[in-house]
């Protein structure tokens, strides 16, 4: 699966906040080498230069056409283009950052120990991933691709929610670092225009299920998420869609 930059930036500011916030909490002096994991168009990346300028600064994603974007915006970040399933740094790191890329990599409870093993002694590690995938957004989804024409087609893309409760992280975390910092903010974007939830997953989950269909059926699938989801988040009375997103923060240090 690649992704579409245009679509993604579409709600680039509401994307972005969660980056701002996981950076606010990161209270590292000055690194020397700083790894953005799943850095997308670079968005967080830039934000990461800006707060640490003379850190060795690389940005990893395995979209290539994210990363075309990103390195036209700034070439002061090396820009690498790999498997985040299968990355492994040459070097310690001392900051590893990771906003909203995690939750596409299966199997926590090893990749965070593996993670772990790249930072180095008194770095941090830092992600942040959506945890919204019980809210209609998300559910609906499934939902749609399960009772269609095309349940055979996408049944296999079906899967439990990637990203496990605040406890699962605790536990399998505070026994290795020295310190361990896990929060979760709710945030309520308002949202305007046509059909804006389903604009929003268009983007990130729904992407996959997408990809997988014709033309026609795509537009079928379309029509029936967009029916049900304005259902689920209605617009008031003056025409905005209130969002209700759930992310999980970890910050732990080495």
């Amino acid at each position: 699966m690649d992704w579409n930059p245009t679509h993604y930036r579409k709600f680039s500011a509401a994307r972005l906040r969660p980056a701002i916030d996981l950076l606010a909490r990161i209270d590292l002096e000055s690194p020397r080498i700083i790894v953005d994991l799943g850095c997308g168009e670079g968005a967080a990346t830039r934000l990461l230069r800006e707060r640490w300028p003379h850190a060795e600064l690389t940005g990893v994603d395995n979209s290539e056409a994210m990363l075309h974007v990103a390195m036209q915006e700034s070439d002061a970040v090396r820009w690498r283009h790999g498997d985040l399933a299968q990355w492994r740094s040459l070097q310690p790191v001392d900051l590893l950052f990771s906003n909203a890329a995690l939750h596409w990599l299966p199997d926590h409870e090893r990749l965070f120990l593996r993670l772990l093993e790249d930072v180095a002694p008194g770095g941090v590690l830092a992600a942040q991933m959506p945890r919204n995938f019980h809210s209609p957004s998300h559910t609906l989804i499934a939902d749609i691709a399960m009772s269609g024409p095309w349940r055979d087609k996408l049944a296999p893309l079906v899967r439990p929610p990637p990203v496990a409760e605040p406890a699962f992280y605790y536990d399998l975390l505070s026994p290795v670092v020295r310190r361990l910092d896990i929060w979760e903010t709710e945030y309520l974007h308002p949202l305007r225009g046509d059909h804006p939830v389903a604009e929003w997953t268009k983007g990130t989950w729904r992407k996959p299920f997408l990809d997988a269909l014709t033309k026609n059926e795509r537009t079928k699938f379309e029509r029936a998420y967009r029916d049900r989801v304005s259902a689920a988040y209605p617009p008031g009375p003056d025409g905005t869609v209130l969002f209700s997103f759930r992310r999980l923060f970890i910050v732990a240090h080495v």
